[in-house]
């Protein structure tokens, strides 16, 4: 009965402790998660800045998975390119070892769980606020407080090995196996992350086990190794419903903690002597010679300077090892990025991911340069605008519903696109209001703040869409062939507007002074709508249609016709200005 209590109570201490970590990542996520996008998206230019935002996102959030995620996020919205998502991501690996440093610190050398109950008392207080802001930084507090309970909790319910030696045998007969050992503890380190889905909380585990002499600091690096593979894993989960460059991204996580395996397990022994010279020289026994076996030693000074070697020894390892992977493989981009293709291939017809073409970093020397680049952006904003737009016409026409349901996904992706690209485009266009700018460049940033609002709409649009027809499907209601080609008529229209919208957008900024070509186009959708709500009207009148079925045939009529209305005013905001 013990037994079982003990392993509840480890079980439970776990809990608590990923629990804490997952508040404590969400609240800093909440609090600085504008900043930290914007902050991931601009600085991405140059390999080390790559690396240094993922290392410093990371270190705040204290989640490399967070970070990944958010990575393929981006790269699945198409504002982050498949190698820079990369960089990145090696960032967030050294970033991630921040974790190790603050137990190994902090959570055996002090007892923070004598502050961790005042700290929660003044996260409850923060967390009661009217202010979100404040709620997120009481969220994170009590997170953190939670962290180093569970953490507390965890080391105590530990069972005495002196008591209990049965326990220290059926680990030890994995350990005298030579290099096979290393790899049944690497399995086990992997096996124990994919199944907690935390690094962090693998971590602790095997902080505490080589802390009070479970494991030899040999197993316990390997268990580190074994978790850099099992980290991968949530990145991976996140990136199988997404697009095919997020998918690639996923995997180039994979491909770096694997190679970085391989090498280090070719030079173990000397990897291991490096860490531990560095552990001497910091001041601490070496942690491959210390032996914390119960029954090794009872001086309890000698004790505690053998488990704070230890547990210096681990953290040096993982951070070394990420940072050391990182320096070989910052070189290898290219090559891992061509690797990745050929492992995760585009399916036949599947679409570019679309990103950010021409804003790649901060504003130009000059506002008018800086200008110029924000309406190229926009331009290609315009085009993905109406690629979105192309799957909302098949979706129309498209009967069957797993045909649909996989249309609806891309309307929905095309929505987020348009999201974050005006969030990526509006935060360009702030930083160069931060300038000196003329009366017609604030004019120009207006009229574009203008557009990309209009632009965001036109997903939005896609995304009403297909919830109209998700409904209309789901209450067994079909389109008669009429309603289709009526609607098809509309679509033609739409289509042309789309057209005219774009051609308008690559017009130089001084030319374009006549709108009438767009006006004409957003006049015959009006036209139509009122013909078809006309038509509509007499149709329920002689029963010739269902009724709920006409109800969501004028939805779809209408929102068409609310298309139109931001087409048009996309060109109005252009002649605006130019």
């Amino acid at each position: 009965m013990n037994i079982v209590l003990q392993v509840f109570t480890l079980l439970g201490a776990l809990g608590m402790f990923l629990y804490g970590m997952t508040l404590m990542s969400e609240g800093l996520q909440k609090a600085a998660g504008d900043r930290l996008r914007s902050f991931l998206a601009s600085m991405t230019s140059t390999p080390l800045k790559r690396v240094l935002t993922g290392l410093i996102i990371t270190a705040v959030i204290q989640s490399s998975s967070a970070t990944t995620v958010m990575v393929v996020s981006f790269v699945n919205a198409g504002l982050l390119s498949l190698s820079n998502a990369i960089g990145v991501i090696m960032g967030a690996n050294i970033g991630t070892t921040v974790t190790a440093w603050l137990i190994s610190l902090l959570g055996f050398k002090a007892d923070i769980s004598i502050l961790a109950v005042p700290l929660m008392a003044l996260g409850f207080i923060f967390s009661i606020s009217k202010k979100n802001k404040n709620r997120n930084i009481g969220q994170f507090i009590v997170g953190f407080s939670l962290l180093f309970l569970g953490l507390t909790f965890l080391k105590n319910s530990v069972p005495d090995l002196g008591d209990k030696p049965e326990v220290l045998a059926f680990l030890q007969q994995w350990t005298g196996y030579g290099f096979w050992s290393v790899l049944i503890f690497l399995f086990i380190g992997t096996l124990l992350t994919i199944v907690l889905q935390s690094s962090s909380a693998t971590m602790a585990l095997t902080l505490v086990m080589v802390n009070f002499g479970w494991i030899p600091f040999e197993m316990a690096a390997a268990m580190v190794l074994g978790e850099n593979i099992g980290t991968t894993i949530t990145a991976n989960i996140a990136a199988s419903v997404a697009n095919v460059s997020a998918k690639r991204a996923a995997r180039a996580h994979t491909v770096f903690n694997l190679f970085g395996i391989v090498w280090v397990l070719i030079l173990f022994r000397p990897f291991l002597k490096l860490v531990g010279w560095i552990v001497s020289y910091m001041g601490c026994p070496n942690p491959l010679e210390a032996n914390l076996a119960p029954g090794s030693t009872d001086d309890p000074v000698q004790i505690a300077s053998l488990q704070t070697s230890v547990l210096y020894g681990v953290s040096m390892l993982h951070t070394l090892f990420n940072v050391c992977n990182t320096l070989i493989l910052i070189w290898f981009v290219p090559f891992i990025e061509k690797l990745v293709k050929v492992l995760v291939k585009s399916p036949a017809g599947e679409e570019e991911v679309f990103r950010l073409k021409f804003i790649q970093g901060g504003p130009l020397n000059t506002a008018e340069l800086s200008l110029d680049e924000a309406e190229q952006e926009i331009v290609h904003f315009g085009e993905i605008c109406y690629k979105g737009f192309g799957y909302i016409r098949q979706a129309i026409n498209e009967q069957d519903p797993d045909k649909f349901e996989t249309l609806n996904q891309k309307l929905i992706k095309y929505e987020e696109i348009t999201d974050r690209i005006e969030y990526e485009i509006a935060s360009y266009l702030n930083e160069v209001t931060k300038g000196e700018i003329s009366e017609q460049s604030g004019n120009r940033i207006k009229s574009m703040y203008k557009i990309i609002g209009e632009m965001e709409s036109l997903g939005d649009s896609g995304e009403a869409i297909g919830r109209m027809l998700k409904r209309k499907n789901a209450h067994g209601k079909k389109f008669d062939e009429d309603m289709i080609k009526k609607l098809d008529i509309m679509l033609d229209l739409v289509d042309d507007a789309y057209k005219v919208m774009i051609a308008n957008l690559k017009r130089p900024y001084t030319e374009l002074t006549d709108i009438s070509n767009a006006k004409d186009a957003e006049y015959n959708i009006n036209e139509c709508r009122n013909s078809l709500r006309e038509e509509h009207v007499i149709n329920v009148e002689h029963d010739n249609y269902n009724y709920h079925t006409g109800v969501y045939y004028m939805d779809v009529v209408s929102e068409l016709e609310r298309i139109g209305d931001f087409i048009i005013n996309i060109s109005e905001a252009e002649a605006a200005v130019k």
